[in-house]
């Protein structure tokens, strides 16, 4: 008994180091304008050299996730870009912005009084507040020497799915390749950026969540534009679809094999 009684507390304690270790990796930083905040965490790659370039990766958190505490929106994708092997792998600055409690990262209603809820996207209300601020934040980040622009990726999952599609439409020339996982968008948004940047959609067929028919909607508007997004629609995957997508060992070499073309 009384090894077990020591063993516990020094296997929790090991574990919550190991976590610690890679979230340490992510500097907490702060992008104020006005009245409104917005909290960040940045990750630069091993060995950072300023004279060098590297790849930028945007990753938009669900609505779980959303707070003020500049760390729960690491909980899911943080651990994906900070272990030692990925990030020898594919060196990048990796960016996970923290959406407030009340508000979202696309302009949609989200009527919750049914599942899966109903979404009503209206884009052509502008961006919400956390939305500009992320581009302001990726703009400026874009803008640094040691980004290289021509490799700028955004992903994001649930509510970050939806921040996805939005933010294709509101800066179609930025990305060089999306991934959208168990997300929606305005379909007839499409057009602006479907020859621009390459997308994977990803989503559960059991999403009691979001209807993975929203994905749906997005892949068949693409395909109505004439380009051929990546689509996988896991069988057994409920609204959770970030996990096996995260798993995917093709997911990391397709997103970075990826370069925005110049003119």
């Amino acid at each position: 008994m009384k090894t077990k009684h020591i063993f516990l507390p020094l296997f929790l304690l090991f574990c919550g180091f190991a976590s610690a270790q890679w979230q340490s990796k992510y500097e907490a930083k702060t992008l104020v304008d006005g009245a409104d905040t917005l909290r960040y965490r940045i990750m630069y790659p091993k060995n950072f050299d300023k004279s060098e370039k590297y790849p930028v990766i945007l990753f938009l958190h669900g609505a779980g996730e959303r707070g003020n505490d500049n760390e729960t929106q690491l909980v899911h994708g943080g651990k994906l870009f900070a272990t030692d092997y990925l990030q020898e792998q594919f060196p990048a600055i990796v960016i996970f912005p923290q959406c407030p409690k009340e508000s979202y990262w696309s302009n949609v209603d989200v009527d919750r009084s049914t599942y899966p809820i109903h979404l009503k996207f209206k884009y052509n209300e502008g961006p919400t507040t956390p939305l500009r601020m992320v581009m302001d934040l990726l703009d400026s980040t874009i803008q640094e020497p040691y980004s290289d622009d021509s490799q700028v990726y955004v992903m994001g999952l649930s509510m970050g799915g939806m921040g996805t599609f939005e933010l294709l439409s509101r800066k179609p020339e930025t990305f060089a390749a999306a991934v959208p996982i168990c997300g929606g968008g305005d379909p007839n948004s499409v057009g602006v950026y479907a020859k621009n940047t390459p997308l994977w959609v990803f989503h559960g067929a059991q999403d009691n969540v979001v209807n993975p028919l929203q994905s749906m909607e997005m892949v068949s508007a693409l395909l109505k534009a004439g380009v051929y997004p990546k689509f996988t629609m896991y069988d057994f995957a409920n609204h959770n679809s970030w996990d096996p997508a995260f798993a995917e060992p093709t997911l990391l070499p397709w997103l970075f094999s990826h370069k925005k073309q110049t003119p």
